[in-house]
């Protein structure tokens, strides 16, 4: 590091109490290095640690330690990284073969990604102060024992705010076009090149096995993309209608459920909103539905209108369950919080003119930890619920 930061009082409390981001609107004093690890001061001169320094973003430091360290070496990033998938030790047990292994900010690494498919880790860089390191995170991964390639999926928008190129990019060996993951007992292909997030939605893991476990009857599975519930669901119930807009995800559906030897998921191309409309015109019964939409709110500007169509969804959902029927609803928008999510449900209920139960509240996973004091680490909420009548 050869230049430090100095930050506000306003800064200095966001850190000690607990979040690691320092706004540029809280810099006193700009680093005058390039991007990458910097020692940071407060308006007294008292060290507060070490951060990530990116010069053209809103986010202008993202501390790591509240040590003032020489430099973030690749023996550092390989304890760091090292501490991080100890805490997945036993997820990754054969019949799991997927799972994130750094979570960002949820593991003390701010805007580092890394996700693991079987022989293959994805990484995602998003922050400048971060690419600075790049080679040294790379270092570190490579010495992960059973690692065959590792990509970089950069494409992500955020890069752009950071000033950094948005690409994808083989960091070392090859990782295939698709790699099969293995998940309690059910296998589909994983995208790491060019699917949703880092190449599949390992975040939901956990909760296609609770919903698997009570799947029944007639089931539907609603913003399917590739099949991930569709397929846990196929294990239980009777016929599974896995709903789309997406031709190409319901490929990927029918590939998966061959896969599987599941002959009971049939894909239907459509949007989720008129499809809801019209089993709901024509009476429909569903004894198992799953609701999974994408993040409706960008913004705190489209909160209001996120949690409306958020509402509808539900609300729809709620009319088609049969009795005793139940539906597994969730939301990835951050923006959307558990509050707000727990207090559309209900409105959504009154509506309804059902009983509806509450039987479970669900979150992230082990690998993608929530920090109490980040509220960013935490995106995911899902709720099961059960039609009483």
């Amino acid at each position: 590091m050869s230049s430090s930061a100095v930050i506000s009082t306003r800064g200095s409390r966001r850190w000690q109490g607990g979040h690691p981001w320092i706004f540029r609107s809280d810099l006193i004093t700009p680093s005058d290095a390039p991007a990458g690890a910097v020692a940071v001061r407060d308006p007294q001169g008292r060290p507060l640690g070490t951060a990530l320094w990116s010069p053209a973003s809103e986010i202008a430091l993202r501390f790591v330690s509240r040590d003032t360290l020489g430099r973030l070496d690749v023996d550092w990033w390989r304890t760091q990284i090292g501490a991080a998938v100890a805490r997945r030790d036993g997820l990754l047990d054969g019949e799991t073969t997927a799972c994130r292994l750094v979570h960002g900010e949820g593991d003390g690494l701010p805007s580092l990604v890394v996700d693991r498919f079987d022989r293959w880790l994805v990484v995602q860089l998003l922050s400048a102060g971060l690419e600075a390191h790049r080679a040294e995170i790379v270092d570190a991964l490579r010495a992960l024992p059973g690692i065959d390639g590792i990509l970089a999926r950069n494409d992500a928008s955020v890069r752009a705010r950071e000033g950094l190129a948005r690409v994808v990019e083989p960091l070392v060996g090859a990782v295939p076009e698709t790699i099969e993951v293995r998940e309690h007992g059910v296998r589909y292909l994983a995208a790491p090149h060019t699917g949703q997030k880092t190449g599949a939605f390992l975040d939901q893991r956990e909760a296609r096995r609770l919903v698997g476990g009570i799947a029944r009857g007639a089931a539907l599975d609603l913003f399917s993309y590739h099949g991930s519930f569709a397929l846990h669901l196929a294990a239980r119930a009777a016929t599974v209608t896995a709903v789309d807009v997406s031709a190409a995800a319901l490929e990927r559906v029918a590939e998966n459920a061959a896969r599987n030897a599941r002959t009971n998921i049939t894909a239907v191309e459509a949007d989720v909103f008129d499809f809801l409309r019209a089993e709901e015109r024509r009476g429909a019964r569903y004894e198992t539905i799953v609701l999974d939409p994408p993040a409706f709110a960008k913004n705190r500007a489209s909160i209001a209108g996120a949690l409306r169509g958020y509402k509808d969804l539900n609300l729809r959902a709620m009319r088609l369950l049969a009795p005793g029927g139940c539906l597994y609803t969730a939301s990835c928008s951050y923006h959307v919080r558990r509050h707000d999510f727990l207090a559309m449900l209900e409105a959504a209920a009154a509506d309804s003119g059902r009983r509806i139960v509450l039987r479970a509240l669900t979150g992230q996973p082990l690998d993608h930890p929530e920090v109490l004091t980040i509220p960013e680490t935490g995106y995911l909420k899902g709720a099961l619920l059960e039609a009483g009548d």
